[in-house]
């Protein structure tokens, strides 16, 4: 077990958190995403790109769920509870 726990915790150290990948992209699209982001690299203008979708995914969420929650205070509620303090 004590081995087990040295090699995890080695692989824990040594990763990075970057996944190297070969991609087929059009040059054209991978073109206008440099244009558009403003990278000087293509490493940079996709990962610009990644984290811009993920963000609008997350954001589209939160949107679903809008007007759901019944247990908010209102903030005409809020300002109220703020006069009377």
């Amino acid at each position: 077990m004590k081995n087990h726990f040295i090699i995890e915790r080695e692989y824990e150290i040594s990763y990075s958190g970057i996944m190297k990948t070969s991609l087929d992209i059009p040059d054209r699209e991978l073109a206008d995403v440099m244009r558009f982001t403003k990278s000087k690299t293509k490493r940079e203008a996709i990962v610009t790109a990644v984290v811009d979708f993920n963000r609008r995914q997350r954001m589209a969420a939160l949107i679903r769920h809008s007007g759901k929650c019944t247990s908010l205070l209102s903030n005409e509620e809020i300002e109220g509870m703020e006069k009377t303090e």
